[in-house]
């Protein structure tokens, strides 16, 4: 049965469930409307179940079809995926790079690894996405991205994880702030959680402290919730607010407003990776932009808390080639 199925009744099938309307539907694909009905026939007869309900005035999807609307997208991501990375590969200069990363890698390391790059490369482009570390591995998994620099969340089987660099925990707060007073680590249990502003359990930061602080009064009496560390500076610009930051987050913002501190008891740090797919090679334009991503964080100056690790892959020659 399967042999009888093809791409090209995936493709019509998942535009026919997102527009609800064949006519549209045939536009996007440009098919008329009969050759579209005719391959969603085909595709229904070859699985043996209806896709859709047909009316005069709507068309919606099926049980059937509802459930696996998501799988169709993923199965032709995958593939559109694939042969992007074949193309990459047909010539190192033209392509197009898709990677995912921590705010604070982006802000300190990426934005001056992709200046060197364009430069050398002004054929590939680059793609930037920013999500949780829980999105960011599944869309390494499902071939969304060539490849993350996020922490392990989940620590799926099917992906690589390669050391980059690791930062120490601590806290960030305003200078006004009575926590800001001394200097030098602080003991988490100073800390007092009614002015705590912690990090959602969706993030890398969220999930490793709830894991590793041991600290269920901070996390579990009532305290704001943020997701993202530009979220973070605007709710600490208020006032009498804490946070729970890696070293590199907090290097990013000026320093004659905010104060950080490493905490202990315990001492925390966190473990960045290169997280790639397993037994799949990177493109050629994701090599290239991998050996400038790799010499950026050589070369800059590293902020303190912050510690580069003898696994991370060589830099390379940074010219084109």
């Amino acid at each position: 049965m399967s042999r009888h199925v093809s791409l090209r009744h995936l493709r019509c099938f998942v535009a026919v469930a997102e527009t609800a309307s064949f006519t549209q539907a045939a536009s996007r694909m440009s098919l008329t409307q009969s050759s579209l009905t005719s391959t969603i026939q085909q595709f229904e007869e070859a699985v043996g179940v209806r896709l859709f309900d047909r009316s005069t005035r709507r068309v919606t999807l099926t049980q059937a079809g509802t459930s696996f609307k998501a799988e169709a997208m993923r199965v032709i991501g995958q593939f559109d995926g694939a042969i992007s990375d074949l193309q990459a590969f047909s010539d190192g200069r033209q392509g197009h790079v898709r990677i995912a990363a921590i705010t604070s890698v982006v802000n300190y390391f990426l934005v001056d690894a992709i200046e060197g790059f364009r430069v050398a490369y002004p054929g590939i482009t680059i793609s930037l996405r920013g999500a949780s570390a829980a999105v960011v591995e599944q869309m390494v998994v499902n071939g969304e991205i060539d490849f993350a620099v996020e922490s392990r969340y989940r620590g799926y089987d099917e992906l690589s994880y390669t050391p980059l660099f690791e930062d120490r925990y601590g806290i960030v707060c305003r200078r006004d702030h009575p926590l800001a007073r001394e200097h030098g680590p602080i003991d988490w249990e100073t800390l007092d959680p009614a002015s705590y502003i912690g990090f959602s359990s969706d993030t890398g930061i969220g999930a490793y402290l709830r894991a590793h602080a041991g600290k269920p009064a901070l996390f579990d009496a009532p305290h704001d919730e943020i997701s993202n560390t530009s979220a973070l500076y605007s709710m600490l610009s208020i006032g009498n607010r804490y946070s729970v930051l890696p070293a590199l987050a907090a290097s990013e913002r000026d320093a004659s407003r905010f104060v950080f501190r490493e905490l202990r008891s315990p001492s925390l740090k966190r473990e960045i990776c290169l997280i790639t797919r397993q037994l799949r090679a990177l493109s050629s334009g994701s090599e290239h932009f991998l050996h400038f991503l790799c010499d950026t964080m050589r070369s800059k100056p590293i902020p303190p808390g912050v510690h580069l690790c003898a696994m991370m892959p060589d830099g390379g020659d940074r010219r084109a080639a």
